[in-house]
């Protein structure tokens, strides 16, 4: 019934890659109308057509967009974007997945972050679901994040959406081959060697 829309979806956002199993039960939830899931893990699902935050320049001036600082940080970014797949809005700015080339295929796609101050990092959990519940745990039970995950993952489960990961410190946290925030610094010193601004 919804497989137009997921391929859509996916062409849009990750490339063309299958869709995670909890990103498309996330998917349909929400264009049946049902938003406890993503009410649930506080996520907002990107609608067709939006532009990722890394590629939306509109908020800046045209004066802006015409420094060459901003210019040399605007093409890393744009970079970037091809690295990091974002697909909601939710925890401190936008959430999805660093896939970097680089990075080894057997420990599967790490869930990720762009604050809105424009910082990466990746987030605890091998899914976007997991991290999602990670991030909100301590806000659920602010003396025991363990508790906290336990209740969100129970809730998760009975609403039909189970997590790999039961326990919040069975989590995976493994550090990303690439850093993304290093990645972007050095795309940024390219840039600026790129343009003579050294």
């Amino acid at each position: 019934m919804h497989e137009e829309r997921l391929a859509a979806f996916s062409r849009e956002r990750l490339d063309g890659r299958p869709l995670p199993d909890d990103l498309r039960t996330l998917l349909v939830a929400q264009w049946e109308g049902r938003d406890a899931f993503t009410r649930l893990l506080r996520l907002d699902l990107f609608a067709p057509g939006e532009t990722h935050p890394l590629l939306d320049t509109d908020y800046l001036s045209e004066a802006e967009l015409a420094d060459p600082e901003m210019q040399c940080i605007n093409a890393a970014a744009a970079q970037l974007a091809a690295h990091l797949k974002l697909v909601a809005r939710g925890g401190r700015g936008w959430v999805g997945y660093w896939l970097h080339p680089d990075e080894p295929a057997d420990r599967g796609w790490r869930p990720a972050e762009l604050d809105t101050e424009f910082s990466v990092r990746t987030l605890p959990g091998r899914t976007l679901a997991e991290a999602a519940a990670a991030e909100l745990a301590h806000y659920r039970d602010e003396s025991d994040e363990r508790a906290g995950y336990a209740a969100l993952v129970a809730e998760l489960a009975a609403l039909g959406l189970p997590l790999d990961s039961r326990e919040y410190d069975a989590l995976d946290r493994t550090e990303p081959r690439v850093d993304p925030e290093g990645l972007m610094e050095e795309l940024i010193e390219a840039e600026r060697g790129r343009r003579g601004l050294h």
